[in-house]
């Protein structure tokens, strides 16, 4: 288990839960169409969702920027003595830790909080680098280290990345400043220690665990929260369903079948994977599984996604995903998007199996929002249960 060793330590050392909230704004795809530019930047990308899951060798790191378009929920870090405050994106799909720096010339970073080596008398630079490469461009990052604050959370010397150059679409267009990776610590790039490590590592979580609570009726402030080292039962209804982690990369589960209303599907009899990523939005389905969903739930491709009739939605079948012997159920409210009284799929389709070749899923925010989500470092799972 790749943290077991601090994971021990923590175990002795509790200094009691944290709890961060999430704020909800507007996601980059939405400001990208009000701006009248996404339409011209989706002809100009080949984007796969699973892409952001097929690891990278080197000092390069490819991550389709889309995984990010519909990504809305952020939180407050702060790095640096004396503080500097950032909005940063917790993604469970990814493991490093990077903000915008003084050094970045980009529109993008001119646009969000940056940070200023020279104002933090506890900051160290590293001179490693390594790309992130988008399809609309790469983002340069050089690491250094410097203390990262949540709160009551206190992490000295945490490596992170400061951007040098950012693509000014989709960025310039996001709420948030920069990413906190919160994946497992063998995907970090260039063996980087994660924010996560350097808290079990300092005993700075009252428990190995951490987990998150979307709102079903967010707001820019209050979307949710994140809680540090522990669990709250005031979000979430009746027991937790727990799912073992099948590879210590992503938080990835086997899913063992899924069902649109009565009608249980055999796609997963030989096995399927999902990946729990507070860093997607929709629920990603394999493409050989597309074209069934569709037609059972009415469902036509558009240029704007899979759209459905707004008055139809009550009497649309609901569809469960059946993960650690639960059986896990989203109503099509849950699913459908009503944007202006057009209406959605909250689904987008992906190319690429799991590592192992069995059929990938997502489960993003569209999932999560149904059920408080908690991430057992310690046991190395993933619990699952309805959402207050």
């Amino acid at each position: 288990m790749k943290w077991l060793p601090v994971v021990l330590a923590c175990l002795q050392l509790a200094q009691g839960a944290v709890r961060i909230s999430l704020r909800k704004g507007l996601s980059i795809r939405d400001k990208m169409r009000a701006a009248g530019v996404l339409d011209d930047f989706l002809k100009h990308i080949k984007y796969d969702p699973v892409k952001k899951y097929q690891p990278s060798q080197g000092s390069v790191v490819r991550v389709p920027v889309t995984n990010h378009l519909d990504s809305s929920y952020f939180g407050e870090i702060s790095i640096g003595e004396p503080p500097q405050k950032f909005l940063v994106l917790f993604d469970t799909g990814s493991s490093n830790l990077w903000v915008p720096s003084s050094d970045c010339k980009s529109p993008a970073c001119f646009n969000h909080a940056k940070f200023q080596p020279n104002d933090s008398v506890t900051f160290t630079p590293s001179g490693r680098s390594y790309t992130v490469s988008y399809g609309s461009g790469a983002v340069t990052i050089v690491l250094g280290s410097d203390t990262l604050k949540i709160q009551s959370i206190t992490v000295t010397d945490q490596e992170f990345g400061l951007t040098q150059d950012e693509p000014t679409q989709p960025f310039y267009f996001a709420d948030f400043d920069g990413i906190l990776g919160m994946a497992y610590p063998s995907l970090a790039v260039g063996g980087m220690a994660t924010a996560l490590e350097g808290m079990l590592e300092q005993n700075q979580l009252a428990e190995p665990i951490f987990s998150f609570y979307f709102s079903r009726q967010p707001t820019y402030e209050y979307g949710g929260e994140l809680i540090l080292g522990g669990i709250d039962p005031q979000l979430f209804q009746g027991d937790i369903t727990w799912a073992p982690v099948t590879q210590e990369l992503y938080w990835q589960v086997a899913l063992e079948e899924f069902a649109v209303g009565q009608s249980v599907s055999s796609w997963c009899s030989q096995g399927c994977q999902a990946i729990v990523d507070t860093g997607t939005f929709l629920l990603t389905v394999p493409q050989e599984y597309l074209e069934s969903i569709l037609e059972a739930l009415g469902a036509q491709e558009t240029s704007y996604g899979y759209a459905v009739d707004c008055n139809d939605t009550q009497s649309m079948p609901s569809i469960t995903f059946s993960i650690g012997g639960a059986q896990l159920l989203l109503s099509p409210s849950a699913y459908v998007l009503n944007s202006n009284g057009y209406c959605t799929l909250g689904m987008e389709v992906t190319y690429l199996p799991s590592q192992d070749g069995q059929p990938l899923w997502i489960l993003g925010n569209i999932f999560l929002k149904e059920y408080y989500t908690v991430f057992d470092m310690a046991n190395s799972r993933v619990g699952f249960a309805l959402s207050a």
